[in-house]
């Protein structure tokens, strides 16, 4: 059984290296699109949108509802692809690790 100066150095090594992959989602971009491409919303692993480009198309009074429409469904599609790239790299830090089952880390 392993001591407890063992178990907290233990718990350290995985704080330390959460709070690295934490750091990495910032790096991690991702891109949402709706309308074929017509929009698209830029947005980190963490969610924090970078940009947004919109067809100039799209751009006209007649068509404020689908834009909206097409921004919310893009904005979306970021959120998955970057709900995704966090877990992908959340996941690479628990590989080796020996969770009970059903065990959750914190979402970040």
């Amino acid at each position: 059984m392993p001591s407890l100066e063992e178990l907290m150095n233990a718990a350290r090594n995985v704080q330390e290296q959460m709070a690295r992959a934490q750091a990495e989602l910032d790096n991690i971009e991702v891109e949402g699109a709706s309308g074929g491409g017509l929009v698209k919303v830029r947005a980190t692993a963490r969610g924090a949108v970078r940009g947004l480009t919109i067809d100039p198309s799209l751009l006209t009074a007649d068509s404020k509802e689908m834009l909206e429409d097409l921004i919310v469904a893009a904005f979306n599609d970021a959120k998955t692809k970057a709900d995704q790239a966090g877990s992908a790299e959340m996941g690479k830090l628990t590989a080796g690790m020996q969770l009970p089952p059903g065990f959750k880390l914190p979402d970040f």
